[in-house]
Formats: structure tokens, C-alpha cells, sequence
């Protein structure tokens, strides 16, 4: 069964009428969302609309309404409605090639949705649960440089992602990224204040995420992409960060392997992925400079794998 299953229990049926858009069928969804396809009726244009729904705290009605579980939650399930409005407020106004685009958000039925974009292409995620990682590194440099474009778009503006994960990366066709899902949007020149309620995806969260108090930047970010991109390389997360705070280890990538990928993308892997925050490029401008950049060597360190028959010619996988 699929994992996200019991959430679209509770969607609403496809053909639903929400302001000027028709709903087709649930696709997905996290802990605080569901994400539907669906249609703008006036334009027929394809759209992706995001419905704030917290498994945890609301319920939906026989009416369609989405309302608090219990009225002890009442003032949570509130915050987070606020939390999401935010969201899509920012991501409405971050006009980038490599961001998800926002175009229009509205109130209905007790809760909030974002109307975004439909593109076709495919979430890194499930790409990556197919295949079982070790993407090529003709891939990594394919996709990875745009989305650090996207990353130091939303750094501009005083806003962290603190959510940079396989899962909330969209890969277009001809490998061009967009990043998604800024429910953990965070501004960051308070970044010392306390943070209650911070997501926290393990794996790919640095340590100072998972403390309330914790010093968060644009370092956090770093350290969540480096995560990724070890996970396009190993085929699953990275060991968390709180078990990394109390002593267990993580093998370098340039221990691991050095055999199938060249020495600067490991290194940037490993300086992002540092656990002190202050050991890690600060910005994504310094991030730059250790990413390997500009066409591979003559010969790509590679090894036939079963990936390459799955998928032949591609450049997605080693070859």
C-alpha cells in the first residue's frame, strides 16, 4: 500500500469545485498538506493545488470542511493555517526558473489552498527509490548548479528553505530542477530566536534544526543539500544529524567513493555535510566555489551497473 494512503482517504473526490479550479485526483501529500492535480476552468490550464490538511490536527467533514480534530488543537491547527499562508505568499512573490511558481492562493472550506504550476517531469525521490541512487555525476552537475541558483534566489530575500530534500526536488525534462515545498520557510536574521514546531526531515536536517534555540542560516541549507546529493549517490538519507551529535560517524565520501566520482564533488559533499555549522560554506556563493563546475573530465570515473541497462543512453545514471 502506498505510504500515502491513508491521507488520501481523506481528499476530496476529484471534480470538486475550489474558486475558479476543478479538482482532479490526490497524488500526494506530507503531514500538513495534500497535493491534488487539477484544472483552471476559466483558462483550461493544467495546475498542481496544494491543500493545507495536518493528519494530526484537523479532520474533514461530511460537508467538505476542514476543521480542528479537537478543540485542544484548535490554536495549533490555527498557526499552521497561518504558517501555510505564508508560504504561499513567499513563493508567490520568488519569481525563478529554478522555484516552484505560485500562481494564486485563496481561502476555502476552513483551510488554505496554493495553486501552482503543473510541469512534467518527475520527483527526484521516487526517481531515486526506482533506481536505488548512484546517479551519474554528468547528472549531478546537470542538475544541482540551477538549484543552487534557486537556494541563493530565496537567500536574497532573508528566507531559509530548511526543508531541501529528494522529495521537494522536481525534475524537469532535460534535467532542469525546481525546488518545492517551502512549508519550513524561515527568515533568518532573527535565526537565534527559538523555533517551536521546526520540520525536521532525518537524513537531510543539520543538527541545529533539531535544536530550539539552534543557529540557523543559510549554512542549514547547505548542509541539506549536501545530504542530498549524498543520497543521490548512496540511494538513501544520509545518517541523521542528532545521531551524528551524539557520536556515531559518518563515513566521508572521499573514503567511499573516490573510485566512481571525481575528488571535488566529494569534497564539497563532505564540507556541506559538516556537522559544526561553522565548518560548512557559509553562503551559497562559497558553496560555489568547491562544487565542480564546467564539463567533466576526459573520462568519467564509471563502472557498468544494472542502472545502466535499466536506462540506457540517458544521462541519469553512471554509466
Amino acid at each position: 500500500m502506498d505510504a500515502d494512503t491513508p491521507k488520501r482517504e481523506a481528499a476530496l473526490p476529484p471534480g470538486t469545485a475550489l474558486d475558479r479550479y476543478r479538482l482532479g485526483p490526490c497524488v500526494g501529500g506530507g503531514g500538513f498538506s495534500l497535493v491534488y492535480r487539477g484544472e483552471d476552468v476559466l483558462t483550461g490550464q493544467k495546475v498542481v493545488i496544494k491543500e493545507f490538511m495536518p493528519s494530526r490536527l484537523a479532520r474533514r467533514t461530511a460537508s467538505g470542511q476542514v476543521i480542528p480534530a479537537h478543540p485542544d488543537l484548535a490554536d495549533r491547527f490555527r498557526r499552521g493555517r497561518r504558517l501555510f499562508l505564508r508560504e504561499a505568499s513567499t513563493l508567490a512573490r520568488l519569481h525563478h526558473p529554478n522555484i516552484v511558481r505560485v500562481l494564486n492562493f485563496f481561502g476555502a472550506r476552513g483551510t488554505i489552498y496554493m495553486v501552482m504550476l503543473w510541469e512534467a517531469g518527475e520527483n527526484l525521490q521516487r526517481y531515486l527509490h526506482r533506481h536505488g541512487g548512484r546517479l551519474s555525476e554528468r547528472f549531478l552537475r546537470t542538475v544541482f548548479p540551477p538549484l543552487l541558483d534557486g537556494l541563493e534566489a530565496i537567500h536574497l530575500q532573508d528566507l531559509l528553505h530548511l526543508d531541501i530534500k529528494p522529495g521537494n526536488i522536481h525534475i524537469r525534462p532535460g534535467g532542469r530542477p525546481l525546488l518545492l515545498d517551502f512549508g519550513a520557510v524561515h527568515g533568518f536574521p532573527q535565526s537565534r530566536r527559538s523555533q517551536p514546531g521546526q520540520v525536521l526531515s532525518p537524513g537531510f536536517s543539520p543538527s541545529e534544526q533539531y535544536q530550539p534555540n539552534g543557529y540557523v542560516g543559510p549554512w542549514s541549507d547547505i548542509y541539506a543539500l549536501g545530504a542530498t546529493l549524498r543520497a543521490c549517490i548512496e540511494g538513501r538519507p544520509p545518517l541523521a544529524a542528532d545521531r551524528r551529535y551524539e557520536g556515531e560517524m559518518l563515513t566521508p565520501m572521499t573514503r567511499l567513493w573516490q573510485r566512481h566520482y571525481t575528488p571535488e564533488l566529494l569534497r564539497a559533499i563532505d564540507r556541506a555535510m559538516e556537522l559544526d555549522p561553522l565548518l560548512r560554506p557559509q553562503s551559497v556563493a562559497e558553496f560555489r566555489q568547491l562544487f565542480p563546475d564546467g564539463p567533466l573530465p576526459a573520462a568519467e570515473p564509471a563502472e557498468p551497473s544494472r542502472l545502466h541497462r535499466l536506462v540506457g543512453s540517458l544521462p541519469w545514471k553512471r554509466s
